[in-house]
């Protein structure tokens, strides 16, 4: 494979796999970038258990700017990010969905650990957490790319293999005000998208695409809502899974978290009552 070496090297894998930093402005009077004016912000969901989180603090356990504009999507914009400390070391011989589904779990329990007593921001009302992984057809777990040859070996295994599944599992976790035991309310959901490569994907556009470090903090090594798509020929499932969070399913365990405490008394008792 033919290749020529940039006159500017891309970034290092480690580099290109930290958060970007966020911008900062010296003066109020610096000016304004010029163009067209962005778009209003839709209004938030106007749903009850979303209404409750409103002025509380909510944790992303996740340094994903992709998933902090998927939950913006529902109106959850003020988000206190606490990445995991979570060593995401599980063994691999777990399967594809019981791997994903722990390292989700860990990572929420890891934070709440940290910050159910943290004086200085206080209590959080909701703790989301999520792991993505790339299933190839042969049922390798694949994770973010450690280096520019991993990374275009990756790219031209899941080509070849045709088809191959973007895994995720999300993990929403609200404390109870009550003392009963764990201390938090947990729900979890496991999400699979099916993704097939285009098969006429030359080495020459993975090597470019790869030297872009687009794909660099990404399982799998690519990023369809961006210069990934180019890779891409259909998928079957969600899009937003594989953008790194499948909003529906968030949403839902969102909802059944923030069930008040008194209200999910009730439909216990009434469970009961039926048996």
């Amino acid at each position: 494979m033919a290749s020529t070496t940039p006159a500017d090297p891309p970034p290092s894998y480690e580099d290109a796999q930290r958060p970007p930093p966020t911008p900062t402005t010296s003066s109020s009077t610096a000016p304004r970038p010029r163009g067209p004016p962005q778009p209003r912000l839709p209004l938030p969901l106007n749903l009850p258990a979303l209404a409750a989180l409103k002025g509380k603090r909510i944790i992303l356990a996740s340094q994903s700017p992709r998933r902090r504009q998927l939950l913006a999507q529902l109106g959850l914009v003020n988000l206190d990010v606490v990445p995991s400390n979570f060593a995401e070391d599980l063994p691999k011989s777990l399967s594809p969905l019981e791997y994903v589904l722990q390292t989700a779990s860990a990572k929420a329990q890891d934070v709440y650990k940290r910050e159910i007593d943290n004086a200085a921001k206080g209590e959080p009302a909701l703790i989301i957490a999520a792991d993505t992984i790339i299933v190839s057809h042969g049922g390798m777990i694949l994770e973010k790319p450690r280096s520019e040859v991993d990374h275009v070996n990756m790219l031209q295994m899941l080509r070849d293999e045709g088809t191959h599944k973007v895994t995720t599992a999300v993990a929403v976790m609200a404390p109870l005000e009550s003392a009963l035991e764990p201390g938090y309310r947990m729900e979890t959901h496991v999400e699979e998208t099916e993704v097939k490569f285009d098969s006429t994907v030359t080495d020459d556009l993975i090597l470019a695409y790869v030297r872009t470090r687009d794909g660099a903090d990404k399982a799998g090594g690519y990023g369809i809502q961006t210069a990934g798509s180019i890779l891409i020929e259909r998928i079957n499932g969600s899009y937003d899974n594989v953008v790194g969070l499948p909003l529906r399913n968030t949403l839902k365990l969102i909802e059944k978290v923030m069930v008040p405490e008194d209200e999910e008394d009730g439909f216990d008792d009434d469970d009961e009552d039926l048996i």
